[in-house]
């Protein structure tokens, strides 16, 4: 199965941004190099920290916020579940969220799942145009939302329409230059058609 093995962000300051990945709890699964590439607004895409339960968002936001993130949106429950979302001092947007209303234990800092959110101008299109490059659809929602299979823990990819991402994100949709992000698989190098790119690895 083709999945996403790495993500690097591309940042002004590594040094800063690794060490706000580490207090975060992600450093694990997200590497950063120096970059200088024009980028002004949003980005076109967020990263998501899927959790178990509603205090495990508060102590991940907390921590972001803490290492000198902004908040984009204050945490509070909703139809869907409990999340917040914050942009880390590089200008990465983070969304954490649990599909729980209830805290059932302690909070802890265990990740279940991490998903790159990718706005996009045709769902559609971008959808084959992945599949033809080997990954699995998950679930599919026509022209609005896909999520593509990826391993238990590991990094899933989706795709929403770029307005409405910009919206749930609470930025607004306007933004152009560099994603400043490099996804890593085994399907890579390749250029998606809303210019995000792919590498090997």
């Amino acid at each position: 199965m083709t999945a996403i093995t790495s993500l690097t962000l591309e940042v002004p300051d590594p040094a800063a941004a690794e060490a706000f990945y580490e207090a975060l709890g992600v450093g694990t699964h997200v590497s950063v190099r120096a970059a200088e590439a024009p980028t002004s607004g949003f980005r076109g895409y967020t990263l998501s920290l899927v959790v178990s339960q509603p205090n495990i968002v508060d102590a991940f936001i907390g921590a972001a916020l803490a290492a000198g993130a902004t908040s984009l949106k204050p945490t509070k429950k909703g139809f869907w579940g409990y999340g917040g979302v914050v942009q880390a001092p590089d200008g990465a947007i983070w969304k954490v969220a649990t599909s729980s209303k209830k805290d059932s234990g302690p909070a802890t800092r265990q990740i279940d799942d991490i998903v790159l959110l990718l706005g996009v101008e045709n769902v559609k299109a971008t959808k084959q145009f992945y599949v033809d490059h080997g990954l699995t659809v998950a679930k599919s929602y026509g022209g609005k939302y896909v999520e593509f299979a990826g391993p238990s823990g590991g990094i899933k990819l989706a795709l929403y329409k770029r307005d409405a991402l910009a919206k749930d994100a609470g930025v607004s949709p306007d933004g152009s230059g560099s994603h400043r992000i490099a996804i890593g698989s085994d399907a890579g190098p390749f250029i998606d058609p809303d210019g995000f790119a792919w590498k090997n690895g």
